[in-house]
């Protein structure tokens, strides 16, 4: 018979994933994505957006930022992606504890909060300085921007009576001039919706500090906390880029 020793070695030799870890002074951020939303939105929360909705993603985002340390986080849609620096060390940086540690939080946050069951899958990212990981939040800023238009468009559409395809097909060939003006038509102006709709939610740590009574001096004490901060009226461009650098120091 195999000593156990030996067979807990020949076991955790079949674990092919289990060494594989970040990059060393990498910068890497993990994106959680929302499996089956589109369903689940559909059946719980109004379109094109629900404030109800949002309220649910930043708390799954805070308690990600939270867990995992991370210097940034932003959310939009269904995805939430947090910045961790060259110096994270929780799990040995571990890929595999990362990835499903953030995809197992989420879900039990999401799934807290919105009283229904959410699941999340997740990725990492890896950069090799602030200027790529101000390179990632810009373009999924981007991708925010287009989602909220696109989503704008096509359920404008639909309340109007268009079939899911016609409203596809209406759509189709259209640039962004183009369904900005369609929007217009319509009453909508685009870049008065909320700007959390179109351009995301981000969250961060700030310092601030706390008073409090020290029973043995006999005397007010101030001792420094942290908090997190959520915008959801984010800039765009240069300025969220200025922003996310400065979130996410050299």
């Amino acid at each position: 018979m195999m000593r156990l020793k030996d067979l807990d070695s020949a076991q955790r030799a079949r674990e092919w994933y289990h060494g594989l870890t970040l990059l060393p002074g990498a910068w890497a951020i993990v994106r959680v994505d929302g499996r089956s939303f589109s369903r689940l939105t559909s059946e719980r929360y109004d379109k094109p957006f629900d404030e109800r909705f949002s309220a649910v993603m930043v708390t799954a985002a805070e308690n990600l930022l939270t867990e995992l340390g991370g210097v940034y986080a932003y959310t939009e849609s269904d995805e939430i992606s947090v910045a961790l620096d060259p110096h994270w060390a929780l799990f040995g940086r571990s890929v595999e504890k990362l990835v499903s540690i953030s995809a197992g939080v989420a879900s039990a946050a999401f799934t807290l909060a919105a009283g229904v069951a959410g699941v999340f899958d997740s990725r990492v990212w890896l950069g090799t300085g602030v200027g790529d990981v101000v390179d990632y939040f810009s373009w999924r800023q981007a991708d925010a921007a287009r989602c909220a238009l696109n989503g704008w468009c096509y359920w404008t559409l639909r309340g109007e009576g268009l079939s899911a395809r016609a409203a596809t097909k209406r759509l189709d060939g259209l640039d962004v001039s183009g369904k900005n003006e369609l929007l217009y038509a319509r009453g909508v102006n685009f870049n008065e919706v909320p700007a959390w709709q179109r351009r995301g939610v981000g969250l961060w740590f700030e310092e601030f500090g706390h008073d409090g009574f020290d029973p043995v001096r006999q005397e007010t004490v101030t001792t420094t906390r942290r908090r997190v901060v959520v915008n959801r009226d984010l800039p765009m461009g240069e300025e969220y880029r200025a922003l996310v650098s400065g979130r996410a120091p050299a």
